[in-house]
């Protein structure tokens, strides 16, 4: 029997372990938090000190038998949860399970030999502040959450719910939203000079200031037309040159937000995708003849720190592997946030000598991206600045002064390994020779009216940045709160940034009104300073929860009296029932606003408001019945319905087009050499006989690729699934069970001879790769 059992959160990271402790070390895992608030009710004894009513998690039940077990028979217990709070809450669950044992809290950054041997050797005791803090937490969500929550219930419909951080978030996409709505743009005319030198070499100069010192706007073109006369009819005359070498300095490592942010914008990884990947690199991966390595530190942190020992390899690494060039005298040293609690490194590889490239082949596409990542930024930040030559020219013409500026990359420093996503794709730009008083030549001026535009909606990325910026949420919590606001169906994306819905918006404004001091920014960020002070043992948990339900009931009893009920609003139109001659009215639903017959339940006529506007089209028909179509919303998007329903349950996708249309083709149908038409459908556009019923022949979208399955004769054809994703099967399905999201190609891998190769488009580049798994063959283009 194992003298010593040691317990961890997940099964992975308890494999990794094994390998280290040897056969006197059983490893067990709880798989996650083993207890909780109950969900049925609140939870919490708010008379009696919040007592929180902690329970088995239901499913936990056997997990926790089978580690009562195995530490019945072991000298010594080792609870190893991750180092944070979420981590000591669970050793302390874990701890009011074992009885009568000694047990002993361990802690480690990286899952390696050493450092889990060295945290064996000096184990300590579960850290009570860290326990309250995650309990602090967690009661101060339930009681939003579940205070709050029955309110939407009952004045917007079931179903919705209120987050304590999380609505905060939902506040900035609403608020962005509402300044895009309300954006009005303004006029400006940009001026660029096209110059020639004596010696005929090009520079491009942009008008940015006037002679009497004041910034160069100009906002209408009677103006603009003036100022352009005037340019051309002077010389353009060098009058300041400016000349500095200026150094760019690496990056810090990375901590939790910035690794999000940057995996956002290089690979569009979501918070979640990244966090899932990194634990994975965390928790161990089989590297062929190193065994079971865990290739990364920690992922939820917010310092930048480094140990001496991770300081010591990558300096000896740059100066072996890079260059001792590239080597700064001494350690980058990067300072610290304010809010940063510096419990842990930053994120880093175990082992700098585990290079990308060479380990790639045992990891996924995304696992060696991210990996990558990581490498490159913690090599790079300790490596030498970046030294750039930056030239200026002032070249005057009449009473306008433009600038011409130039960059030279005298030495790449931290460049050679890694670019900030924002410079990828800078390049140099050199400038002339010029002294002051040279007149140069006009070949042309740009002069352009421009509009200035509204300011972008979040990604995942800005909104994680934006929440970083205020000091709303920790490392552990950003990746939750971006997904329960989709989840809650509150925001949707739309080509990758975050749009309110209505009910979001609608939820968003009752709950500012009624809790406006609970769900401000600095409110918020006040609270996360707060827990932050609870786990450094400065302030008594119990005193700030009761100090915060002081506050918070009086703002819940004025709410259930005062706040707005949505379900009640009736807004009246002019607009006369089709089915039963009563007025329509506009009403509040799962989907937004929408109208209805004022005499439901018995006539249960709906239409979605402005229908007419939406489509651009005053009378459409259905081509079933004849009956007007009306616009509907449903779960996948808004359609158009029958509005004979039940008795007709005709209905079309906007996506569609006009509905009903049919465009007649010069192409004869292969089978009964009819016409073929053009026609819409429940997934899109397609082509088909006109001849139907009595033809039922469908043209297939083939891409002139040979199935690749030996034996099958088919080819491949572009198809549309439900949701209207485009992939590609075999034309001779179902037989036939060829099928790939990525388009293939009629070419063979130059590397294993695959018959076919896979193309995959993003709006930045193509790549095309080989679908043998055994085989690296990968080829990028940008596109243009």
């Amino acid at each position: 029997m194992s003298k010593n059992l040691v317990i961890v959160e997940s099964p992975a990271k308890a494999k990794t372990i094994s390998r280290y402790l040897g056969k006197d070390f059983q490893v067990k895992a709880s798989v996650g938090h083993v207890k909780d608030l109950p969900k049925s009710k609140l939870g919490v004894n708010i008379e009696n000190n919040f007592e929180p009513e902690f329970k088995v998690i239901p499913g936990k039940e056997k997990v926790i038998r089978e580690i009562k077990k195995a530490a019945k028979s072991a000298d010594r217990v080792y609870l190893a949860a991750d180092p944070d709070r979420e981590g000591e809450a669970i050793c302390y669950h874990l701890a009011s399970e074992i009885n009568g044992k000694k047990l002993y809290r361990i802690m480690f950054n990286e899952i390696t030999e050493r450092a889990i041997k060295e945290a064996v050797k000096n184990p300590g005791d579960i850290n009570e502040n860290l326990v309250h803090a995650q309990f602090a937490r967690r009661i101060l969500d339930r009681i939003v959450g579940y205070k709050i929550s029955p309110l939407l219930w009952e004045k917007v419909r079931r179903g919705l719910s209120a987050g304590r951080v999380q609505t905060v978030a939902l506040k900035l996409i609403v608020e962005r939203e509402r300044e895009i709505r309300n954006f009005k743009p303004k006029e400006y005319w940009t001026f660029v000079a096209n110059l020639k030198s004596k010696a005929n070499e090009l520079i491009k100069a942009r008008a940015y200031k006037f002679d009497n010192g004041k910034k160069f706007k100009v906002d209408n073109e009677k103006d603009a037309r003036k100022i352009e006369k005037s340019v051309k009819g002077s010389e353009f005359v060098v009058i300041n040159k400016k000349s500095k070498k200026v150094k760019e300095k690496p990056l810090p490592p990375f901590i939790t937000s910035k690794l999000q942010q940057d995996a956002y914008n290089r690979f569009k990884f979501t918070a979640k995708k990244t966090m899932r990947i990194a634990q994975k690199l965390y928790e161990g991966v089989e590297i062929g003849k190193h065994g079971r390595v865990g290739l990364i530190t920690y992922m939820r942190t917010d310092s930048t720190r480094i140990s001496n020992d991770a300081l010591n390899a990558v300096r000896k690494f740059i100066e072996k592997e890079i260059g001792e060039k590239y080597l700064p005298s001494k350690p980058n040293v990067f300072k610290k946030s304010n809010a940063a609690q510096d419990a842990h490194e930053a994120i880093r590889p175990t082992n700098v000598v585990l290079k990308p490239a060479e380990i790639k082949e045992f990891l996924t596409n995304d696992e060696f991206k991210l990996y990558e990542l990581i490498w490159k930024r913690f090599v790079a930040s300790q490596m030498k600045p970046a030294e750039y030559e930056v030239t200026e020219y002032e070249i005057k013409s009449s009473n306008v002064i433009f600038l011409a500026r130039g960059n030279v990359l005298l030495f790449d420093g931290f460049l050679k390994i890694y670019r900030s996503f924002s410079k990828e794709d800078n390049g140099d730009s050199l400038l002339p020779e010029l002294k002051e008083g040279d007149v140069l030549n006009l070949e042309s001026l740009e002069v352009t009216q421009k509009f200035t535009q509204p300011p972008s909606r979040y990604t995942e990325g800005s909104l994680i940045r934006t929440l970083e910026e205020k000091g709303i949420g920790r490392p552990s919590t950003y990746a939750t709160i971006v997904s329960t606001i989709q989840n809650r169906e509150y925001v949707i994306k739309e080509e990758g940034k975050f749009k309110p819905t209505p009910i979001g918006e609608v939820v968003l404004d009752l709950l500012v009104e009624s809790f406006s001091d609970i769900f401000d920014y600095k409110y918020t960020a006040k609270m996360e300073e707060d827990l932050d002070k609870i786990e450094r043992g400065e302030i008594d948990w119990i005193s700030q929860l009761k100090k915060f339900y002081e506050n918070f009931h009086k703002l819940l009893e004025k709410a259930k009296v005062e706040m707005k009920d949505i379900k009640k609003e009736v807004e009246y139109t002019d607009e006369i029932c089709e089915k039963c001659g009563g007025r329509m009215v506009i009403k509040w639903g799962r989907f937004g606003r929408f109208l209805a017959c004022e005499n439901y339940p018995e006539c249960k006529n709906t239409r979605e408001l402005n229908g007419k506007e939406e489509n651009g089209e005053e009378d459409l028909t259905c081509p079933k019945c004849g009956k007007k179509l009306v616009l509907k919303s449903g779960r996948y998007g808004k359609f158009y319905a029958c509005s004979g329903y039940p008795e007709c349950k005709y209905t079309q996708p906007i996506r569609s087009g006009k509905v009903g249309e049919e465009k007649i083709l010069d192409e004869k149908c292969p089978v009964c050499g009819s016409n073929l038409v053009e026609k819409y459908g429940r997934y899109g556009k397609f082509i088909a006989c006109s001849n139907y019923p009595k033809c039922n022949y469908i043209k297939k979208n083939t891409i002139g690729v040979k199935c690749p399955v030996e034996g099958c004769g088919g080819e491949i054809i572009m198809r549309k699934g439900k949701r209207g994703k485009v992939f590609y099967g075999c034309s001779n399905y179902p037989k036939c069970n060829f099928v790939s999201w990525d388009k293939p190609l009629n070419k063979k891998c130059p590397k294993c001879g695959s018959p076919y190769l896979l193309e995959k488009k993003t709006k930045k580049m193509i790549k095309i790769y080989c679908p043998n798994k055994d085989c690296d063959y990968e080829e990028i283009k940008d596109v243009k």
